[in-house]
């Protein structure tokens, strides 16, 4: 892998924010690099037990900001960096976030087919050690779904 590759770089920054954010419980959801040049764009979303503040947002910013500048992590005359909480839509991609999630409606698009489907709404009920989640898409039924079956999944919010 490059050096300077948009997956290395987003490697580095996940770690860099995840050590600098973890005396105060804020895990990375997300890394985006996007645009090229002087118009590149790096978002991390953040996320803590209770939610995010601005405050957090802040420290990731100055605190991770600072160490990004000092390594001159993104390659190009300058970037934006936003910093902000995943959303009422939060994006599920590790094992723990099914966990932390279970009896919370979610959205899947998959890969392949489970059940004749890729695309399954419902009640997330967890995820075993086989690291298959199991969802209930309607009262009574569950699907099993392998994580590594998952291209997208984010929690559904209810209106």
């Amino acid at each position: 892998m490059a050096q300077n590759s948009r997956e290395a770089i987003v490697a580095r920054v996940t770690e860099i924010v995840e050590r600098v954010g973890q005396p105060a419980q804020l895990e990375v959801v997300d890394v985006e690099l996007s645009g090229s040049g002087k118009y590149r764009v790096l978002r991390i979303f953040i996320d803590k037990p209770g939610g995010v503040t601005h405050a957090d947002c802040e420290f990731v910013t100055h605190e991770a900001g600072t160490i990004f500048d000092a390594e001159d992590l993104i390659p190009g005359e300058a970037y934006n960096l936003e910093v902000s909480s995943p959303g009422v839509d939060r994006k599920l991609r590790k094992p723990s976030d099914f966990q932390r999630f279970a009896g919370q409606k979610a959205q899947f698009v998959l890969s392949e087919r489970v059940e004749e489907a890729k695309h399954w709404e419902g009640t997330i009920r967890g995820i075993d050690e086989a690291q298959v989640i199991e969802l209930e898409p309607s009262e009574g039924r569950l699907v099993r779904i392998p994580l590594n079956l998952v291209r997208r999944a984010n929690l559904k919010f209810k209106w």
